[in-house]
Formats: C-alpha cells, structure tokens, sequence
C-alpha cells in the first residue's frame, strides 16, 4: 500500500479530535468554568441590550450606531462560537469534538473574525468623515453607502472562511488528533497534520495578511488624518468632543488587534501554545466582553438612551 493510500485510509478512520484546553490547570476548572459562565452571560447580555437600545431609540438610527449595533451582533456569534464548547470541555471528562462540529466552528470563527475587523476599519471611516468633513457627513455616509459596507464586511468574512475551510479539508491527521486549544483554530491544526501545509500557510500570508494590511491601514489612516484635523480646531470643546468620540473605538481597535497580531506573528512555533492560547482568550472572550461597555461608557447618546428607557420603565 503507497503512503498517499495509507494517508487516504487514516483520515476516513478519524472521526474526532481533543481539545486539551486549560489542561495545566485541572485543579481550577470549577472556578474557571464558573468565571467564564458569569463572563459569557455578561457578554451576551451586554451585547444583545446594547443591539436592543440601539434598535428601540430612534435618535440612534445613524451610521454610528448602525455600525456599532453590527459589532455587538459580531461579538455575540463569536463569543458564542468559542465559549460554550469551552465551558463544557471544563466540566466533561472527554474532551472530544468531531471532525464536522471542528469544521463548522473554525468557520464560525473564521467568518466572525473577518467580519469584526472589516467593521472596525468601517467604523474608523465613518469617524474620519464625521470629523474631518463635517458638513459632507449627511451626504457620503448615506444609508445605502452604510449598508454596502456592512454587507460588504459579512461577505469579505463569509468567503475569507471559505477559502481556509476549503484548504483545511485537502489535509490528513494521521500523526495526531490532539489541538493544543481551547477551540478549533488553523494554526494548532496546521501544526498536527501529516500533509504539507505550505499551502495553507502560503493562504493565511495571502489573505489573512492582506485583510490584516488593509483593515488596520485603514484605521491608522483614517485616525491620523482625524489627528492632524483636532490638531488644527482652537475649539477645546470641539477637541474634547472628537477625542471623546473616538476615545472608546480606539481602544476597542486596540485590545482586538494587539492579541489577534501577536498570535499570528508568534505562534508558528510549537513553543508558542500557552501564549496563542492566552492571546486567542482576550479576543474571543474578553474583548466582546469589554465593547459594549467601552462603548456605553464613553458615549454620552448611549447613555441617555439607556437613562430614558430606565425611567419610562420604573
């Protein structure tokens, strides 16, 4: 029997993989599953009300907040891609996910990812067009123009998935099926395959760096052109109003993009696993869980809303 059949043979007999997880830290699951359960049902909660406000309040049914209802609605399919399975692996005795249910949630991931950083440079031109020309605001960001760039973001992330889901099913796992993970990402699977992964690497620096380029491009782009426009403002009330409005998207961008490019500059080699593990944990878990508060808490509209939707129901 040739390898290519040998190969062909051990990848129809898997069926599933492991995922070891925290596995340096069997004592402290109960109180891991516990802190991540009260993380999960804060995100999702915080999320889904900031979707609801958003939604129910006329005043915020601008491209701002158009923008932002997406993300949280982003957050809330990728925190619920990751943690619930993560949350069960704390508390089971087998850790196993099936070869299906490993694909279907690299995808999800994969698609969420994308999405959040195309609407994060979204979000980071609609301010540069709020500040820099003001009074063209009304006019370039149209409903329809907010639409395209949304669906335009969901699409880039769809086909982004696709095209990795796609390179992920030409490889076989003859040697290992145990991810080094808390959840099914490319990297850790790249790492126990038996097949060549050239390819697949080659389309992570391909796309996934081209997206990277161009979606952070965009926002230092944008930031630095609002930058010189506050620069030249004498108003420091209008100072104070730009920095206050770009205040909480900045440091959104910055506590998503610091872990997501420290994992995929780091973790090519099998050293790197506790430290891809910890980078994946604060942007899939913690970072959706700090954006509707970054958000909330440093937008005075948000506020207001929420302060009337409280008093008309007390």
């Amino acid at each position: 029997m040739s390898n290519e059949e040998m190969e062909e043979e051990n990848v129809t007999l898997l069926t599933a993989f492991v995922l070891t997880g925290f596995l340096h830290q069997p004592d402290c699951k109960i109180l891991l599953f516990l802190a991540f359960l009260v993380i999960y049902i804060i995100t999702i909660m915080g999320n889904l009300g900031l979707i609801f406000l958003i939604w129910n309040d006329p005043h915020l049914h601008i491209p701002m907040y158009l923008f932002l209802g997406n993300l949280a609605f982003v957050d809330v399919l990728l925190s619920s891609t990751v943690t619930p399975k993560m949350l069960i692996n704390f508390l089971a005795k087998s850790k196993m996910i099936s070869f299906s249910e490993c694909m279907i949630q690299f995808f999800s991931f994969g698609m969420t990812v994308t999405t959040e950083c195309f609407i994060l440079a979204t979000m980071a031109y609609d301010r540069y067009v709020a500040i820099c020309k003001p009074l063209l605001y009304p006019v370039i960001m149209t409903n329809e123009l907010c639409i395209r760039l949304l669906v335009f973001s969901f699409l880039g992330g769809l086909l982004h998935a696709l095209i990795h889901e796609g390179f992920l099913f030409r490889l076989t796992f003859c040697n290992s099926n145990i991810i080094q993970h808390f959840y099914c990402d490319i990297i850790p699977l790249l790492k126990i395959t038996c097949t060549n992964s050239f390819i697949n690497f080659l389309m992570i620096f391909i796309f996934s760096g081209s997206i990277q380029v161009f979606t952070i491009g965009t926002i230092l782009v944008s930031y630095t052109l609002i930058l010189l426009t506050i620069l030249k403002k004498k108003s420091i009330k209008g100072i104070r109003k730009a920095v206050s409005t770009c205040g909480a998207h900045l440091l959104s961008v910055s506590l998503y993009y610091g872990p997501l490019a420290f994992k995929y500059l780091g973790s090519a080699s099998p050293q790197a696993n506790d430290q891809d593990m910890m980078a994946s944990l604060f942007y899939t878990v913690i970072v959706p869980l700090f954006n509707p508060i970054i958000y909330s808490l440093r937008n005075k509209k948000v506020i207001d809303s929420f302060t009337k939707m409280f008093k008309r129901n007390v």
